[in-house]
This record gives C-alpha cells, structure tokens and sequence, in this order.
C-alpha cells in the first residue's frame, strides 16, 4: 500500500508564473475532476455537497488561472488546495447549522488516468475469482479509512486523490516537507494495520 509516484503530466512542468489558458484548463478538468469529485465525497459524505466543492474548486482556480506561481506547485496541488479549502468552509457551514458530517457510503482510492488503486493497483480485466478478491480488499481498505482519525484519513484522501508529492501536500497543509512526510507516513502505517486488523477479524 505505498503511493506511486504522482504522474506528470504537461499540466506539471514548468516553473514561474503561467497562466491556464481555455485548452489546457479543459486538460487539468479532464483529467482532475473525478479525483476532486472523491476527495470532496470522501470528506463531505454526500455526493450533491461534493459536486458544489468540485465546481466550486474548478471556478476559483479559472478566476485565477492568470496569477498562478508554478513555483508554489503544480495547477493539480493549487486545484486540491483550493477544493479542501472549499470542503472545509462546508463542513463548517455545516457545524453552524447543526448538520452532523455523513459517512461516504463508498470512499474510491483511486485517480483517474493512472489506473492505480490503494487497494487494487492493477490495470488488467481480472477473472471472476480475481475480481472477488479486489472487491473485499477495497472493501477492506475503504472501512479501515473510516477508522482513521481525521487528520490522518485527510493526508491519505489528498496523497491519493490528489497525487501530491510531499511538497505540494505541505503547502496544501500549512506545514513543513518533514512534517508532510512523518504524517503520510503514520497515516498509511496506521491504515495498513487497520486493514490487518479488520482482515483478521473477518476470517475469525
């Protein structure tokens, strides 16, 4: 269960400022909205509050496409900023109006375009038997995410939702690079033990 690489993409190079234009704005939505949709879900626990974070996260990025320093990350980490941002203000708006967070009734790790997955990893059509087996590991997997604490299962959903580097996951915190690292890193040893866990009481 240890992240990949995060991929890169021409969305990714570069340094300085630079500006979206319309084609490559469009690239960054194909490519990101489905990982932002399951960040956003994943945090909120409902799919309507998650499509307003998403539109919400592409909006304000798009307002400003013309001030973006690639210097202070990729146009990928800036949109993840911004979509936590916005979940947060939810969840916020939420506790003011006595609506308690909801549970995501299914928690994807995976990121479009990659074909990877926390749980899976595989790219291939699976055989019946195969695809059972993926099947109860993703169960597993989404059930011990939900046993985290939520500063934990956050650093989990942004690692892979997101595909941060720990760099781009400290700014997106507020924290610093050995900070970012010792966190991933606790929150996937805690998860992998967690899975262990729920896998052995399954088989009791």
């Amino acid at each position: 269960m240890t992240p990949t690489e995060p991929r890169s993409s021409s969305l990714e190079r570069g340094g300085g400022a630079a500006e979206l234009d319309g084609s490559t704005f469009e690239r960054l939505f194909r490519e990101c909205a489905r990982d932002v949709h399951g960040y956003a879900i994943a945090l909120l626990g409902d799919r309507a509050g998650a499509e307003d974070v998403t539109a919400i996260a592409f909006e304000r990025l798009y307002g400003a496409r013309k001030r973006l320093d690639r210097t202070r990350g990729t146009p990928r980490a800036w949109l993840f900023s911004i979509a936590r941002n916005a979940a947060l203000d939810e969840l916020r708006r939420r506790r003011r109006h006595g609506v308690d967070r909801l549970e995501p009734e299914r928690v994807e790790l995976e990121w479009s375009g990659s074909g990877h997955s926390l749980a899976a990893g595989q790219t291939r059509q699976a055989d019946p038997a195969e695809a059972f087996e993926q099947a109860e590991r993703r169960a597993t997997v989404q059930a011990a995410l939900l046993e985290l604490p939520p500063r934990e299962r956050e650093v989990v959903l942004l690692k892979f939702h997101g595909q941060l580097s720990n760099v781009e996951l400290a700014r997106v915190l507020g924290i610093s690079e050995s900070n970012a690292g010792t966190r991933v890193h606790r929150a996937l040893t805690t998860l992998r033990d967690t899975c262990a866990e729920l896998a052995r009481q399954e088989v009791a």
